[in-house]
Formats: C-alpha cells, sequence, structure tokens
C-alpha cells in the first residue's frame, strides 16, 4: 500500500523534507501535473508525510475518502482544472486523485521522477 496526495495539495513540499525515502515529487509541468506524486513502488507506508502536510491532503491510498467536508475557506486544486475555494460542508470526492498519483509514475503517461530536472 502507498499514501495518496490528493487534490487539497496546494503545493507546500514539506511532504517532501520528510519522506525517508525521497519518493514525493513536485508535479512539472506544473499546468499539467498540479500536485506532489508519492510513487507507490517506491513509498514504505511510515506515514511521516502525513503531518507535515499543512493542507491535510494525504491519507493512506485504502482511506482517501469519497466524502469529504470542506472547511470554510480550505482549497481544492482540480486535477488540470481550476483552484476552488470551499464556503464550509461541501462533500467532494477524492477517490480519483488516486489514478492520478499512479499514472505520474507510469511510463509513457506521466514524468515520474524526471520530473526533478525539469
Amino acid at each position: 500500500m502507498t499514501h495518496i496526495i490528493t487534490s487539497l495539495c496546494l503545493r507546500d513540499g514539506a511532504c517532501v523534507d520528510v519522506c525517508p525515502v525521497e519518493c514525493i515529487v513536485a508535479g512539472k509541468p506544473e499546468a499539467d501535473w498540479p500536485w506532489f506524486f508519492i510513487d507507490p513502488n517506491t513509498c514504505i507506508d511510515c506515514g511521516a508525510c502525513v503531518p507535515e502536510c499543512p493542507f491535510e491532503a494525504i491519507f493512506p491510498e485504502a482511506e482517501v475518502p469519497a466524502s469529504f467536508e470542506m472547511k470554510p475557506k480550505q482549497e481544492l486544486q482540480l486535477f488540470r482544472g481550476d483552484r476552488w475555494v470551499a464556503e464550509g460542508g461541501e462533500l467532494v470526492d477524492l477517490t480519483d486523485d488516486s489514478q492520478w498519483n499512479h499514472e505520474f509514475y507510469k511510463e509513457g503517461v506521466g514524468p515520474g521522477y524526471a520530473a526533478k530536472n525539469m
């Protein structure tokens, strides 16, 4: 199992600094890959990144919520879409975000670790 960074990610980067296996990469180009992404094949599921995220955007893959309640003024960066600011109380499905995490590292689809050199 791995952890997933969801569309609640606003690219703070604290997660990268604490990852002991350096498997978190900032998506580039940012317009195409707007979040940070965790390599599911390298992640050791230690969870060190979870408390470091100021946006509470990281979940164990099996626990990514299908009905996440947004807080007032909490932001959501839609994949290849607009940034959205919640009024509070809206329910959003974050489960589709798992797909993009896996796609980022899939050969021929996403940039994976090559994004570090972009």
